[in-house]
């Protein structure tokens, strides 16, 4: 079923990435709806790597802000959310619940290298799922590199094994400030083709 123009232009034509936002708080209900989209969104063996902290809390905030490039304090500052994208090197130990029609853990388990490419390819797919959760649920974001990884993974996830990939930040964009106008976009011919 093609979307109409209208779910269309929501997540792709109108949608934007926001460097603003309205005083307007997300509720969580809306980031758990937007996590159980994304996760319907494929993956290799359906590992599932992304691991997600929503940092909401002016203290949690705070905690976060020595990590980020100077360009990107102040919008974080002021979002409501921003979620921390991240993935697990050692999502196979959930393998044999999720795919388990198949013994593939033994894919991951003794190849770190496999494994860390994996769950970061699959990972940032689902960082893309997410956005576009995100925004079929009204909200906007505004995705981002710019911070320290080591510094933010050594506080945010220490003894884990989740690494950071890149930031989100989430609420009800504001177009009236520093929405700046759409960038130039590659055409089909520049980027694809058909063979």
């Amino acid at each position: 079923m093609r979307l109409d123009d209208k779910a269309l232009a929501a997540l792709f034509h109108d949608a934007r990435t926001y460097n603003a936002w309205l005083p307007k708080d997300v509720p969580d209900s809306l980031l758990k709806e937007a996590v159980d989209l994304a996760n319907l969104g494929p993956t290799s063996v359906n590992c599932e790597p992304m691991r997600l902290v929503f940092v909401r809390s002016k203290a949690q905030k705070e905690r976060l802000k020595p990590y980020l490039t100077p360009g990107n304090v102040d919008k974080t500052m002021a979002a409501p959310v921003t979620a921390i994208v991240a993935h697990d090197l050692a999502f196979f130990e959930h393998l044999p619940r999720l795919f388990p029609h198949a013994a593939v853990k033994g894919w991951f388990d003794t190849k770190p290298e496999h494994a860390a490419t994996t769950a970061f390819r699959n990972a940032t797919l689902q960082g893309g799922y997410l956005t576009m959760a995100l925004r079929a649920l009204g909200l906007d974001c505004g995705s981002m590199s710019g911070f320290d990884n080591a510094k933010l993974d050594a506080d945010f996830f220490a003894g884990t094994t989740y690494k950071s990939n890149f930031l989100m930040n989430i609420g009800y964009g504001d177009a009236s400030q520093k929405l700046f106008p759409r960038s130039p976009r590659l055409s089909f011919d520049e980027m694809a083709k058909i063979v």
